[in-house]
């Protein structure tokens, strides 16, 4: 297996990745939003419904 971030060798301390700094590095991908899991709201949800769920 290789590290995702660099493609090394990985080390069994920081599997997937092979160091600490690729870890942060996939870390601070995520925080900033640059990996995404695509989502599809459903058709009958109304963005002028209140809460934070939508309607079941």
């Amino acid at each position: 297996m290789s590290c995702p971030i660099c493609a090394r060798k990985t080390d069994p301390r920081y599997r997937p990745f092979c160091s600490r700094r690729c870890a942060d590095i996939d870390l601070g991908k995520w925080l900033s939003g640059a990996y995404a899991v695509p989502a599809h709201e459903p058709e009958e949800w109304d963005e002028d419904t209140t809460g934070d769920t939508p309607p079941r």
